[in-house]
């Protein structure tokens, strides 16, 4: 007979990184059902081995809780993935060679979306062209955006229909001849964007199911989804329906959503599922300096940015969330848009304990001493995506944008985790990598304002118990310890013991939600 007290899958010859603060560390881990049951050393779980046990000898990699990552469009990402990947092109010619490709398997007329191209790799050391593009797909409308997101190029259908008129100047680029080139750059880009078809309900379901397969394969067992529409709810629900969601969900929404989502509340109570939050827009973002200052941008004197909605209409809005049940999070870049925030924060929590609603600021980007001092005060969460981060400095100017004292503070990680504050991290990915381990190695190795880097562990807990907290659920995950759902990660590597600049090298070896591997990068992963 079978001991009842025997485990059904033990995890053996590992470092067990736990989060967990009174057992930092640990060698094997035993899971029955869905919950953990043991941890501990490798000769204490091994007397949970009983027949049936199946066991993962890991062979020393490393373990960690299940990865949550807190800001990721998952449609969004799904939509890019059936996009035509261009990353390998290291020619124009061979773009060609990809685009052809594509189109023979395309009905004439349908749209063809690409990404991923760069003309510095390219022999040819030049931008393709609409010119490139049409010698190959003369009747399907197309658009290839370069890796950076900002540039794409379009040929010839798609101009027609985008509208690119001679009178169109800005982010429209001519040749001498002051011929269209195809490329638009920056917000020129909607213009092509306006007009690509939205995908059917059906097309976002598949590519959602897919995206929710890749989020997986990259270690991650739970997500906060920022959705955008309500068809994202039809799909979400069918795709649980349909057993095809191998990760947790917690949904973020719109306010503007409130009235259409919040009936979903009573039939979301489950720990794979939740429409959790409402999410405010306070501003916009740095980049289209359409977050919201105090003091005019550094490059262009003439602009703050601007509030998107009146700071009584968002104490409005956040009593209507919050008297629902659901919790509050606001976007907010500028340090005139976050202090809004936390003042319509600060009504919302007015005769509770301080953190009572755990409510969020998304972004949370610029900051000073005060604002941080406010932030600790009420307990609020700051989520975080540090990929982004870099990107601001990197890809946006973020120091030009403005000034180098102000964009000390931008982001102020260090400083936020030092206060007490629980910092919560995500990818934003499409936008950014997905890669977990990439987001903690831009945390820790921090190039611009060095003094803001964080250490591996401060990093770790972001996307693990700190992440789980922010949604009220650091009791049955986000660390691993007994009695706290089986959602465990394995690495490849122990994030703590490789240098800061290979964190992202890390690749993930498995992937188990509630005790179940749902995802292995080798066939056969049991030892039996």
């Amino acid at each position: 007979m079978r001991n009842i007290a025997s485990a059904d899958l033990v995890l053996l010859d590992c470092t067990v990184l736990t989060m967990n603060p009174n057992q930092p560390t640990a060698e094997a881990v035993a899971i029955k059902g869905d919950k953990i049951t043991k941890v501990g050393s490798t000769s204490n779980v091994s007397k949970t081995i009983g027949e049936k046990t199946k066991i993962l000898d890991l062979k020393g990699k490393t373990v960690i809780p299940g990865i949550i990552d807190t800001h990721i469009h998952v449609a969004d990402f799904g939509r890019l993935l059936s996009w035509l990947n261009l990353e390998t092109a290291t020619s124009i010619k061979e773009l060609q060679n990809l685009l052809k490709r594509r189109v023979k398997k395309t009905p004439c007329g349908k749209w063809i979306i690409g990404r991923g191209w760069d003309e510095n790799r390219f022999s040819e050391k030049r931008l393709p062209s609409r010119f490139d593009i049409d010698d190959v797909a003369a009747d399907n409308p197309v658009v290839l955006y370069h890796q950076s997101g900002q540039v794409c190029v379009i040929n010839s259908k798609a101009s027609e229909l985008a509208g690119v008129t001679k009178q169109l100047r800005v982010g429209v680029e001519r040749n001498q001849a002051e011929e269209f080139t195809g490329i638009l750059r920056d917000e020129a880009t909607n213009l092509v964007w306006n007009v690509i078809p939205a995908p059917t309900e059906k097309e976002v379901t598949q590519a959602a199911g897919l995206a929710c397969q890749k989020i997986v394969e990259s270690g991650i067992t739970s997500i906060h989804w920022i959705i955008l529409s309500p068809i994202e709810v039809s799909v979400i629900k069918k795709l649980k329906q349909q057993n095809r969601l191998p990760l947790r969900v917690n949904v973020i929404a719109p306010a503007s959503l409130f009235d259409e989502i919040s009936t979903f509340k009573a039939h979301s109570s489950s720990e794979e599922l939740k429409f959790s939050c409402f999410e405010i827009f306070a501003d916009g973002y740095l980049a289209a300096r359409t977050a919201a200052l105090w003091l005019p941008y550094a490059d262009c004197p003439s602009e703050k940015g601007k509030l998107v909605c009146s700071q009584k209409e968002m104490a409005q809005t956040a009593a209507k969330i919050t008297a629902a049940g659901f919790q509050l999070v606001v976007h907010a870049v500028g340090d005139k848009a976050v202090d809004s925030a936390l003042t319509v924060i600060e009504e919302a929590e007015n005769g509770r304990l301080s953190g009572g609603l755990r409510c969020r600021v998304e972004q949370g980007a610029l900051l000073n001493g005060c604002l941080v001092e406010r932030i600790k005060k009420l307990g609020i969460v700051v989520s975080v995506q540090p990929c982004v981060v870099s990107s601001e400095f990197s890809v946006w100017s973020a120091t030009q944008r403005l000034g180098l004292a102000r964009a000390s503070w931008l982001f102020p990680l260090k400083i936020l985790v030092e206060a007490g504050v629980p910092v919560v991290a995500g990818s934003d990915c499409p936008m950014e990598p997905l890669n977990p381990l990439l987001g903690i190695q831009e945390a820790v190795t921090r190039k611009q304002f060095p003094q803001q880097q964080i250490t591996v562990h401060e990093a770790l807990r972001m996307y693990t118990i700190n992440a789980a907290y922010a949604c009220f659920e650091e009791k049955i995950k986000g660390s691993i310890e007994e009695g706290k759902l089986a959602d465990v990660t394995v690495l490849s590597g122990d994030p703590t013991r490789v240098q800061a600049e290979k964190l992202g090298e890390i690749s993930v070896e498995a992937t188990i939600l509630g005790g179940q591997v749902v995802y292995s990068e080798s066939q056969n992963v049991f030892e039996e």
